[in-house]
């Protein structure tokens, strides 16, 4: 299961365009609300979660995506919860995605040593041994981070083409007449 984390102040842009666009290319994805059943973005927009945080088998977890925002990012790794699944995600070998400032998560729990990675200017020092690239999307190994709220239909995009191909996300973006990416 794909599933994307929501904590109070996350950036709406960056959780629910990737959803709409994995949606729109058949992927099942469920938002995760990871403090309550209805969260409220850093824009003040309130939406309601598929399940909670508490609901979600850690086992299950395919690909795991965690929005920027804040305070959103530090909501996030405040949660015990959130850091068991981003464990269980290592473990299994699942897809990791985190948006602009949500890559210092990964950064903190050493995920990007040695690894190419790209976040909100400035959260680069928070990227702990990372090669911090600045590209508007970076993938590395089963890792994707994204820059910020800009390249969140990039980003979505991305996810498409690791879970499926890169000929489904060109189609994907070219049907939604993304045509800069």
């Amino acid at each position: 299961m794909i599933y994307v984390c929501l904590a109070e102040g996350f950036e709406e842009i960056e959780a629910l365009a990737p959803v709409d666009i994995l949606r729109r290319a058949q992927f099942e994805v469920q938002t995760v609300g990871v403090t309550g059943e209805v969260v409220t973005g850093a824009h003040g927009i309130r939406v309601a979660a598929d399940l909670t945080v508490q609901q979600v088998q850690p086992a299950s977890v395919e690909m795991l995506v965690l929005p920027g925002g804040m305070p959103g990012t530090k909501n996030l790794e405040a949660s015990g919860e959130v850091q068991e699944l981003l464990c269980a995600a290592r473990r299994s070998n699942a897809w990791i995605a985190a948006i602009c400032a949500a890559p210092s998560i990964l950064g903190h729990a050493g995920l990007l040593k040695g690894r190419k990675a790209t976040c909100f200017p400035g959260f680069e020092p928070e990227l702990t041994g990372a090669q911090v690239t600045g590209n508007p999307v970076e993938q590395d190994g089963r890792l994707i981070t994204a820059k910020g709220a800009g390249a969140a239909v990039a980003f979505g995009l991305k996810l498409v083409e690791v879970l499926s191909s890169p000929q489904k996300a060109s189609q994907l973006g070219a049907a939604m007449q993304c045509t800069e990416i």
